[in-house]
């Protein structure tokens, strides 16, 4: 098939339109969501996981001519997941997580590690403010 008839036959145009319409539900607006900001000052930004697939097919029936005889469809799908809100006041951000409780061991240790973090950063920010603490 030569590559004038390729960008003219049908199939590409429903895939291209699959594809539009996912991009206008998938964009990062949609991941990262818009901050909202409380009245004590307190802002959250959502976080979503978002999940999404797609697939069209189609074929040319009888006469020579494509368009004529083409059949096809296409579908689309797309899951979107709340995970977490960073919570940002006072100037410390913090991740307030969604999701079903951790459940291992493993998994507890990884939630924790920003807080630990955050709690060794403000221990060193003081010890060197205050050499004598």
């Amino acid at each position: 098939m030569d590559d004038s008839m390729e960008k003219k036959h049908p199939l590409n145009d429903l895939m291209r339109e699959t594809m539009a319409k996912i991009r206008e539900m998938v964009d990062t607006n949609t991941i990262v969501g818009q901050p909202i900001t409380t009245p004590d000052g307190v802002t959250l930004i959502p976080i979503s996981k978002v999940s999404f697939g797609f697939g069209s097919g189609g074929g040319d029936y009888g006469k020579t001519t494509p368009k004529e005889n083409f059949g096809g469809g296409s579908a689309a799908g797309v899951k979107i997941d709340p995970v977490a809100f960073l919570v940002i006041k006072d100037g410390t951000t913090r991740v307030l997580p969604v999701a079903v409780p951790p459940v291992s061991t493993v998994d507890r240790i990884v939630e924790m590690v920003p807080d630990i973090l955050d709690k060794a950063e403000k221990y060193f920010d003081k010890k060197q403010e205050d050499p004598t603490c």
